[in-house]
């Protein structure tokens, strides 16, 4: 609240100061507007002779203000904050409809809060991303916002793959805003800035040593400079006595940059060698006809100290045609301009003050309203504000300074990213911001190779890399007394991708644990994530809570959960010639057999006299005829056409069958089997019994949060004796029913105890062993690549057989039924069979009710000839029916076909006779 007091009673002052310069202007016909700008600055020297040919341009243009003009009233704002503030508000008071101007950041806060009082809009060239629509209502931005230059550089950070950037900024609203933008811009794209590098504004170069020094010493090599146009060029003139313009260094300047080199024919020799290799951003405009005859006409309106313009002097020229183009309409609605007293700026109580001078511009709201409601195109491009009163289309050019002069890479908008093509021609088409790309860069250094963007410190410390001082398999890594003071396969395999890398690491080994126990490796990660340690290098297990606090590498070590278990051999038994099919494959087949060989039996009994006799004979065939295809040995042949048919399709699955049940068999009698009363991790968990983990292991966390495992059947195994006793013991005898380890650890042990013991089930989740690293450490990548070139010149593995390397068991349980082979596998055959049969059986009895039908007709003819005095009842005609159709099914297919042949001749022999009439 004082803060706000002081703010105010400063204010007050300045308005104050003001009073004693305010002019009447009482021509109607003319219309007052203020110009704020530092006039000796590389920016001033552009605006200025943009804004009095704008003006003129204005005033000759007999289309626009119809007879009036404007009056424009220049005021410089110096370098300085207070003094420049002082001189700058003084233009309020000579009731001005709207100023345009300054490029400070700062002035342009204090003079926010003035034109918000009096109503008139301001049209500035600031910046500073935290100059809000919001809090100042009457400002509107007539540049690009810096909000959008640090999401291109954001961009161009991810672009060419960096994580880190030190920005090196002047400590005044505009650095420090800007920067805080670039940083949130950065945390998007995964990356940050490791450290802000601020220095007073006006300070000596000396101060601009030291920081350079102190940045020079750590690891980013990634330098974001935001700073003013017109102090600069001293940071990188330091920069390169101290030896930062050379290879490796990555310089990225702001639009300020651009300001300097656009305000001069050619880049001086001694400034182009100062600025090799930097990547500069500048606002982009769009060519076009009107930027091409005001870039011909600067030569008549120019200052002597500036050859040529920036961009600053293109959105000059068109804040002067904003202001006349709202006026213009605003004139033609019938507005008339018109001041009014406010009682807020003449309440002296308290004060001692009469700003009697100070009126309030009654139109404001209407012309600012006209104002950002503005689209049309100038010498900068399109001139649109969206709804936070940004230019619509914020764009840059990004430039690459080299040789002696500047070459632009490519562009960037905030519409589609980086790319080589203008910005104007991707906004017809559909945004693709994925499909980013530049031209070639030429670095400091004068190289094309992209630069890494980090170095280790110069602080002469080396990388701080904890090792687990591990208790059991100490082949993995274990203390040494030699130099390195560790040694094991991980240790190996870490210096030997170390000395892939393109530069020097020095690191120093740091024991983990205090050798009696395996330590926690939750714990050792957690301490790498809290920087207690630079790394992690051993077999630490790639976990997904663990990749949430730490950067692993490539893992160098497949790993994974996997359950052992005392076993036994299973012995041959004498009923192993049942054990290739489950229970129900038997029943299903044996069923199988009887249904088609009655099928067969039914199909062929009409037609095949082999398929006739008494019926205990037919009985015996079809029990014959049905097993006897599981040898292909059947005597009996068919003959009928769907009798074969389904007699095909049956032989076809006796086939299959018959040779999976041998192959199963095989299997079964050759093959040593082991079982064990722990069949997996299913089983394991469904059972009470107790579960034993290595000491340090994630399997607890992994059994207890992920299993849902009790804690109090976990049992911790110290040592590699405690593995063989708690094994041996059981459960009943104050040991484990099996142990979850990961496979790397499980290999060597059952290699140790000769394989007494063995995996049980399938490995139940999927890791691997990788290095940690902080977070965002370049490392991590660099080590990664190294990795992945170990396994594919053989290395890794060379390193893996000198350490790891020992007899293994290859003989896993593999349990009797998961040997069996079940109806599953087959049902599909005999689904096919059983259609095959049912569709037979269905063609048959159609044809049999056909034939039956057809001859139940000539029986009732025949019966019509001799009828039976007797009637029978309707029961007892339907059940003799039923009889003869079996009768009729089990007589001969020939006799029936004779019947129907001898019928058919008797109807030739008799003539059919009409009767005429009566006889006489």
């Amino acid at each position: 609240m004082e803060g706000r007091v002081s703010m105010k009673r400063v204010s007050v002052f300045l308005i104050f100061c003001m009073c004693g310069v305010v002019a009447q202007n009482g021509n109607s016909s003319v219309v007052n507007v203020g110009v704020l700008f530092t006039f000796n600055s590389y920016i001033g020297r552009s605006i200025g002779p943009a804004i009095h040919a704008a003006v003129e341009d204005v005033n000759s243009d007999s289309t626009i203000l119809k007879g009036r003009t404007i009056n424009i009233h220049l005021q410089d704002t110096n370098c300085s904050g207070f003094m420049g503030t002082i001189e700058a508000m003084q233009i309020t008071g000579q009731k001005v409809v709207a100023a345009i101007g300054p490029q400070s950041s700062g002035i342009a806060h204090v003079i926010s809060h003035v034109v918000n009082e009096l109503h008139v809009p301001l049209i500035s060239f600031a910046t500073d991303p935290t100059l809000s629509s919001l809090q100042y209502p009457y400002f509107l931005r007539s540049v690009t916002n810096d909000y959008f230059q640090m999401f291109a550089i954001a961009d161009l950070v991810e672009y060419f793959g960096w994580r880190e950037v030190i920005a090196i900024f002047v400590d005044d609203d505009n650095g420090r805003n800007g920067i805080s933008v670039l940083g949130d811009a950065l945390a998007k794209k995964r990356a940050k800035i490791s450290y802000k590098a601020a220095f007073s504004p006006g300070g000596p170069k000396s101060d601009i040593d030291n920081l350079l020094v102190e940045v020079n010493l750590m690891e980013s090599r990634v330098f974001v400079v935001h700073v003013n146009p017109d102090s600069g060029l001293n940071i990188f003139s330091v920069a390169k006595r101290l030896g930062m313009m050379s290879k490796s260094y990555v310089w990225i300047a702001t639009d300020w940059l651009p300001c300097v080199l656009d305000s001069t024919e050619s880049i001086d020799p001694h400034t182009a060698d100062l600025l090799q290799g930097v990547l500069a951003l500048r606002h982009h405009s769009p060519d076009s006809d009107l930027k091409t005859r005001f870039s011909s006409r600067w030569a008549k309106i120019k200052n002597k100290e500036t050859s040529k313009f920036n961009s600053f002097a293109l959105y000059a020229y068109d804040s002067v045609w904003l202001v006349a183009r709202a006026l213009d309409a605003f004139f033609n609605a019938g507005g008339n301009v018109s001041f009014s007293n406010d009682p807020k700026l003449h309440d002296t109580k308290g004060s001692g003050l009469h700003l009697t001078s100070l009126e309030i511009f009654d139109q404001g709201p209407k012309l600012l309203q006209l104002l950002t409601s503005s689209n049309f195109t100038g010498v900068s491009g399109q001139i649109q504000f969206d709804s936070e009163r940004n230019l619509i289309h914020p764009a840059y050019d990004i430039l690459n300074i080299g040789g002696t002069g500047v070459r632009r890479i490519g562009y960037w908008s905030n519409y589609s990213g980086l790319s080589v093509v203008p910005p104007a021609k991707l906004y017809a088409k559909p945004a693709n911001s994925s499909n980013q790309r530049l031209y070639s860069v030429l670095w400091p250094g004068e190289t094309t190779t992209r630069p890494r963007g980090w170095v280790f410190p110069n602080n002469g410390k080396p990388l701080q890399i904890a090792v687990p001082y591990r208790v059991t398999y100490p082949d993995v890594v274990t203390k040494d007394k030699g130099p390195l003071g560790a040694k094991g396969y991980c240790i190996d395999v870490f210096e030997a991708a170390i000395e892939l890398l393109q530069y020097a690491v020095p690191h120093q080994y740091i024991m983990y644990g205090d050798g009696k126990r395996n330590p926690s490796f939750g714990n050792l990660v957690n301490d790498v994530a809290q920087n207690k340690y630079d790394a992690a290098v051993g077999d630490v297990t790639i976990t997904t809570n663990r990749t949430r606090i730490v950067d692993f590498t490539q893992p160098f070590m497949e790993s994974g959960l996997v359950v052992i278990a005392p076993v036994k051999e299973v012995k041959s038994k004498p009923w192993s010639f049942l054990m290739p099919f489950s229970w129900q494959m038997w029943a299903v087949t044996g069923v199988f057999f009887l249904f088609v060989g009655t099928v067969v039996w039914i199909l062929e009994h009409r037609t095949n006299i082999e398929f006739r006799g008494p019926p205990s004979q037919q009985l015996a065939t079809v029990f014959w005829f049905s097993f006897s295809t599981m040898f292909f040995a059947h005597r009996e042949n068919t003959v009928s056409t769907l009798g074969r048919l389904v007699l095909i399709l049956w032989l076809f699955v006796v086939l299959i069958i018959n040779s999976s049940y041998t192959a199963s068999l095989t299997s079964i009698l050759t093959v040593q089997q082991l079982t064990s009363r722990v069949q997996g991790i299913d089983s394991l968990i469904s059972s009470s019994d107790p579960i034993g983990i290595q000491d340090g292991s994630f399997a607890f966390n992994y059994l207890v949060n992920e299993l849902n495992v009790a804690e109090s059947r976990i049992r911790v195994m110290k040592t590699h004796d405690d593995y063989i006793n708690a094994l041996q013991s059981g459960p009943n005898n104050g040991g484990v029913a099996a142990i979850v380890d990961e496979l790397p650890y499980v290999e060597l042990f059952l290699a140790s105890t000769k394989c007494q013991f063995s995996i049980v089930g399938r490995e139940f989740t999927k890791s691997g062993w990788g290095f940690a690293f902080q977070r965002d450490s370049p490392l991590a990548v660099d080590l990664s690549t190294a990795i992945l070139q170990l396994s594919e010149n053989g290395e890794l593995q060379r390193i893996h057989d000198k350490w790891l390397s020992q007899e293994s068991c290859s003989v896993q349980t593999n349990p009797i039924d998961e040997n069996r082979l079940s109806f599953k596998s087959f049902w599909g055959l005999f689904l096919i069979c059983g259609i095959a049969c049912l569709v037979a059986l269905t063609i048959f009895f159609c044809r049999v009710c056909l034939q039956f039908s057809r001859y139940s007709n000539i029986v009732e003819q025949q019966n019509e000839e001799a009828p039976d005095p007797v009637q029978t009842p309707r029961r007892t005609l339907r059940a003799k029916s039923f009889k003869n159709l079996i009768d009729f099914v089990d007589r001969k297919e020939a006799e029936i076909k004779e019947s129907f042949r001898r019928k058919s001749g008797e109807s030739k022999r008799t003539p059919y006779q009409v009767s005429d009439g009566p006889s006489s």
